[in-house]
């Protein structure tokens, strides 16, 4: 009793010197909108608490009451504290979780000199190590909505993938895993292959430029593909017959299958030569029916698919572009091609092809009653099977027929004028059997349909230009989005200038009126007619003029012109005069 008295008698004389050394107590009463007057060891307790969070707060009664203390009944300070934690604690221990972990995820990223991105992770070309790989597998548990990984050319990660493989399970939302030129083993494809059916929502596989996975390396991945996988590249990968034969058993299985690049395989090609071509084309490439599928084999492989056509009915674009090999032999390819009767796409473009072989091709043009694309361009002998060729091709659904370095002649610009009514691009570069004769092919352009028109190196005249005016005032060029008259020197000041002058060319994205790199002209006599031209064309994003000179005021007006568009401008800042301005407008320009 004793000591409950002196306690008590304490705790009044404290209260009794707090009114004498806080003057400031009184105030308190007008903040707190009340009459009544609060104690001046309420008004500490309050200061207190408001500097503290909930969480760190403490009964500081209890240094002045064990009744309280004894009973249980908590103090203001330590009943707020207990409500906010109970009902925030979960979410703000997750919360926090979270943010020290992507904060991880950042400093490592960081590191290698790369941004975060909690959907994209790419660590290619930043020579990654055994440990690095080690770090980053025990990142993908805090990266749960990633779809898309590019460890790419980091070969020291070869022989120790599974450190990485192991974790997948952790991102199982991946659809593209590109692990190109890695120095991968077949113990490394092994792993992966056991790793996929914790991703079974992959759709694209790029393991291309790793030599240690073929020869029989692919025997661990292969049979543990999922359905959804659209894409499998595997480019350079010295694929022999054994990757071939499982290969061609794992592509049946798989329904969307659309790409599968086996390019850059030559042992594929001399194992077909010692006696296994019996097996490849069957084997190789033998999707299921619903298969929509471009493919580019290596020059060595072009016979081999031969075979394999007739299982493609539902290919829509076959490219064998590039293959001189192909030369004399396009005739054996044809007799498969009919095969291909929803084939929308065929790039054929130089590949040496014949005379024979373009003959060939021409018989088998009706049975492809689907095709919107046909590219022979770069090959001599075309120009001189245009007639045929164009009379073969169901013109009212045709697209794109370029025949840009054809050797075309009069005869057969004629027979394209044909199909240019329904092209939406024409590209005719390199021909210079155009010069003076434009008009057979711009008079056919009856409407705004043409995307693309390439004149480039035709050596066309004025007069050429002027008609390809006029074609622009009946409006038939109105829907144009790429112009290229490049290498074109011969074009004299009045016919830039008249076609400048005469509009219809709203919708041009790209323009190039360059010279040749040998030659050089000024462009000062026509350049009023571009200024004035500029505002009619709202969606120009490229203007190409190398080669062309201009003093430091055309440049100056030129820029202004350009100022405020984002337009990129292409031009020579070291002819002539142009040193001093280049300095002062070229390099501070936004179009640059």
């Amino acid at each position: 009793m004793f000591l409950v008295h002196s306690v008590t008698s304490l705790k009044f004389q404290l209260i009794d010197l707090l009114f004498c050394v806080c003057p400031w107590s009184d105030g308190q009463r007008g903040r707190d909108g009340g009459s009544q007057r609060r104690s001046p060891l309420d008004v500490i307790m309050s200061q207190i608490r408001r500097k503290r969070t909930a969480s760190d707060r403490r009964p500081l009664g209890r240094f002045l009451s064990r009744g309280s203390d004894r009973t249980g009944i908590p103090e203001d300070g330590e009943t707020e504290g207990r409500e906010e934690r109970g009902q925030s604690s979960g979410v703000t221990e997750a919360e926090s979780e979270r943010d020290v972990g992507w904060g991880r995820v950042c400093v490592f990223l960081q590191k290698l000199g790369k941004k975060s991105d909690s959907r994209s992770l790419s660590l290619a070309h930043c020579d990654l190590t055994a440990t690095d790989l080690l770090e980053l597998a025990t990142l993908l548990q805090l990266l749960p909505q990633l779809e898309e990984v590019n460890v790419s050319w980091n070969e020291l990660i070869g022989g120790c993938l599974k450190a990485l493989t192991s974790h997948l399970h952790h991102v199982g939302g991946i659809r593209t895993l590109r692990l190109c030129s890695c120095r991968l083993n077949a113990d490394d494809i092994t792993a992966l292959g056991n790793a996929l059916d914790c991703v079974p929502l992959l759709e694209v596989l790029d393991l291309s430029w790793n030599s240690g996975i073929g020869d029989g390396g692919l025997q661990g991945l292969l049979g543990n593909l999922q359905p959804p996988l659209r894409e499998i590249h595997l480019v350079a990968c010295q694929l022999s017959a054994a990757d071939a034969t499982a290969l061609g058993g794992t592509v049946s299985a798989l329904p969307g299958l659309s790409v599968l690049d086996v390019s850059c395989n030559p042992q594929l090609a001399q194992e077909v030569d010692d006696g296994a071509s019996g097996n490849w084309p069957r084997l190789s490439l033998t999707p299921p029916p619903s298969l929509c599928c471009g493919y580019r084999p290596a020059d060595e492989v072009v016979f081999m698919l031969c075979g394999s056509l007739r299982c493609l009915p539902s290919m829509r674009e076959l490219d064998l572009s590039c293959n001189k090999n192909l030369a004399g032999g396009l005739n054996q390819l044809t007799l498969h091609l009919a095969h291909l009767t929803h084939l929308e796409s065929l790039d054929l473009h130089l590949c040496c092809l014949t005379h024979t072989d373009l003959e060939a091709l021409v018989q088998v043009l009706p049975s492809l009653t689907a095709l919107t694309e046909l590219d022979v361009s770069s090959n001599k002998e075309a120009g001189g099977i245009v007639h045929p060729l164009v009379s073969a091709l169901p013109l009212t659904q045709m697209r794109r027929l370029p025949l840009n370095s054809c050797s075309l002649s009069e005869e057969s610009l004629t027979a394209l004028a044909l199909a240019v009514p329904y092209l939406r691009s024409v590209d005719v570069s390199w021909c210079k059997v155009v010069s003076g004769r434009s008009a057979l092919l711009l008079d056919a352009l009856q409407s705004s349909v043409l995307l693309e028109l390439r004149l480039s190196s035709c050596e066309l005249c004025t007069e050429d230009l002027r008609h390809l005016a006029a074609v622009c005032r009946r409006g038939c060029l109105s829907s144009l989005r790429v112009l290229d008259l490049s290498y074109n020197g011969s074009v004299g000041d009045d016919g830039w200038s008249a076609l400048f002058a005469a509009g219809g060319l709203g919708s041009l994205e790209d323009l190039d009126l360059s010279l040749r790199p040998s030659t050089s002209a000024s462009l000062s006599a026509w350049l009023p007619a571009l200024l004035r031209a500029l505002p009619r064309l709202p969606a120009l994003t490229r203007l190409a003029v190398r080669r062309w000179t201009m003093g430091s005021q055309d440049r100056e007006q030129l820029n202004h012109s350009l100022r405020k568009r984002s337009v990129l401008l292409e031009w020579d800042p070291d002819i002539e005069d142009a040193a001093s301005s280049c300095k002062t407008t070229n390099h501070e320009s936004p179009e640059e």
